[in-house]
C-alpha cells in the first residue's frame, strides 16, 4: 500500500509542476530527454549475467566525485558490471564523457512501476546512491529484487533533515532498508540515525569530494586550456565559477573597476547552467568589454585584446580552476546553497564565496577555521576581496597554500568508503552467483 501512496504524492506534485516543466522544455530545452526511462523505467537492458553495481548520481557535481571510486572498483572487482544513472541532461553529458566504458542512462522517477521495471532490466547486485538520494520506491524495489543498497558521501543538510522529520514514520521505513550509509561528517551521521538508520550501519568516512580534487596546476587538461586561452605567467586570473544571477555581474563590475590599475588582470566566468550562457553573453556585450567565448578558442584562437572569457561549455570547470589565482565560487550569493569550493582550494587559489553555503557547511567551516577562504556577503565585499588579492599577492598566495593543505589533509574518504562497501560487494556477488546456479 505504501508504494501507491507515494505514487499518488508524486503524481500530485507532477500535476502542480507540469506548467513549469512545460515552460522549461519549450523555452530552455530542459527536461526533453529520457522520458521513457524516467516515467516508465525503460532503461537499457543489461544482458550480462555478471554481478552488477548500479551507481546513481544526480548531476554534474556528484558524477565528478565518483571517478576515484569507480577506478578502484574496476581495479578490485573487474568481474562486475558497472552502470551509472543520473537525473539531469548536464549530468548525463558529463557521465558519458567521463565514463565512456560504463552503461549510462537516466534514472527512473520514483514511481513504483518505473523503478520495478528498471530493476528488472538492470538486475543490480548493489545499488549505490550518491550523497542525498533517498527515493522510497527505488529503495524498496531494489531490496525486493535482492540487491543491497548503500548511500555514499552521505549528506543531510539541516533544511532537508527538518523536512524529513515531518514524514519520519515513512523515512524510518525507507532508511531502515539501507544496508550501509557512509556519511561525510558526524553531524550528518547523527541526522541519518535520528531518522531511523541503524547506528551500526552508519559510518563516517569524510567527503569524497576531497579525493577527486586535482592539486597540480600543470595537469594536462588545465595546461591545454591555459594555452588555448593564451594565459601567460604574468596574467592574474580572477575566475568566477558555477555562478548564478547576479553573480556574473558582480564579478564583471569588480574586474571593470580594477583592470586599469592591474592591466594583467583577466576574468573568466563559468555559469552554472548552460541555459544562462546567452544571458551572460548579453551582459558582457552591454558592458562594452572585449570578451571571447570558450567555444571560439578552438577555431579562432585567443584574442590578446580580450581580457574576459565566457566558458560556454559543460564539464570543464574543474580544469579551469587550475588557471585561477583568485576564485569566487558561485551559487553562494543567491539561494542555491553554494557549490564545490574544494576544487579551487586544491589548486591553491585564494578562494571566496558568499554566505549561503549550507550545502557545504562542514567544508566551509574547515576552510574558514584554517583561514583558507573568505566569505564575501555582497558585491562590494567581492570587489574588496579581489582588490586585496591584487594589492597583497603574498598574503593571497599564503591563503591559497593553506587551502591546498586543508584539501590534502582531508583526503582518504574514497578508501574508507571502499573498505565499507567491500564486504557488501562480496556478499551480493556470492548471492547472485547462487541464484544463477540454482
Amino acid at each position: 500500500m505504501l508504494p501507491w501512496l507515494v505514487n499518488l504524492f508524486y503524481l500530485s506534485l507532477l500535476g502542480v509542476a507540469s506548467p513549469y516543466l512545460a515552460y522549461q522544455m519549450i523555452s530552455r530545452g530542459k527536461y526533453r530527454h529520457g522520458w521513457s526511462a524516467k516515467l516508465l523505467g525503460f532503461v537499457p537492458l543489461r544482458s550480462s549475467r555478471r554481478p552488477c553495481v548500479w551507481i546513481h548520481a544526480v548531476s554534474v557535481g556528484e558524477v565528478n566525485l565518483l571517478a576515484p571510486l569507480v577506478d578502484r572498483l574496476l581495479a578490485e572487482f573487474p568481474d562486475f558490471d558497472y552502470v551509472l544513472s543520473t537525473t539531469t541532461a548536464t549530468g548525463m553529458a558529463v557521465a558519458r564523457t567521463k565514463f565512456p566504458e560504463l552503461l549510462t542512462f537516466y534514472c527512473p522517477l520514483d514511481f513504483s512501476w518505473a523503478t520495478r521495471r528498471a530493476l528488472r532490466r538492470i538486475r543490480p547486485s548493489l545499488l549505490i546512491l550518491t550523497e542525498l538520494e533517498i527515493w522510497p520506491n527505488l529503495i524498496w524495489a531494489a531490496k525486493k529484487a535482492g540487491a543491497g543498497v548503500a548511500i555514499i558521501n552521505g549528506r543531510l543538510s539541516e533544511r532537508s533533515f527538518r523536512r524529513y522529520c515531518w514524514i519520519q514514520v515513512l523515512m524510518g521505513r525507507v532508511i531502515g532498508q539501507i544496508d550501509w550509509i557512509f556519511a561525510q561528517s558526524p553531524v550528518y551521521a547523527e541526522r541519518f540515525i535520528a531518522l531511523g538508520a541503524d547506528p551500526g550501519r552508519v559510518v563516517v568516512t569524510g567527503s569524497m569530494k576531497f579525493d577527486g580534487a586535482e592539486t597540480c596546476r600543470d595537469n594536462p587538461r588545465t595546461a591545454h586550456l591555459r594555452q588555448l586561452a593564451g594565459i601567460i605567467s604574468e596574467d592574474i586570473v580572477f575566475l568566477a565559477g558555477s555562478t548564478q544571477d547576479p553573480e556574473e555581474r558582480y564579478a564583471l563590475e569588480a574586474f571593470l573597476a580594477l583592470r586599469e590599475s592591474y592591466p594583467r588582470l583577466r576574468l573568466i566566468v563559468v555559469p552554472r547552467h548552460p541555459h544562462r550562457f546567452e544571458s551572460v553573453a548579453r551582459l558582457l556585450d552591454a558592458s562594452g568589454v572585449a570578451w571571447q567565448r570558450r567555444t571560439e578558442l578552438e577555431g579562432r584562437g585567443a584574442d590578446p585584446s580580450c581580457r574576459v572569457l565566457l566558458v560556454d561549455t559543460v564539464g570543464e570547470l574543474k580544469a579551469w580552476w587550475g588557471t585561477a589565482h583568485i576564485a569566487f565560487v558561485g551559487g553562494s550569493l543567491g539561494n542555491r546553497g553554494g557549490q564545490n569550493m574544494i576544487e579551487p582550494a586544491a589548486f591553491g587559489a585564494a578562494v571566496s564565496f558568499g554566505p549561503n553555503t549550507q550545502n557545504f557547511r562542514d567544508i566551509v567551516d574547515t576552510l574558514l577555521t584554517a583561514e583558507a577562504a573568505r566569505v564575501v556577503r555582497n558585491q562590494r565585499e567581492l570587489a574588496e576581496f579581489v582588490h586585496w588579492c591584487l594589492a597583497r599577492p603574498a598574503e593571497a598566495s599564503a591563503m591559497g597554500r593553506r587551502a591546498q593543505q586543508v584539501v590534502l589533509a582531508n583526503q582518504g574518504a574514497t578508501a574508507r568508503t571502499l573498505a565499507g562497501l567491500r564486504p557488501l560487494l562480496v556478499r551480493q556477488a556470492e548471492a547472485m552467483r547462487s541464484r544463477f546456479a540454482a
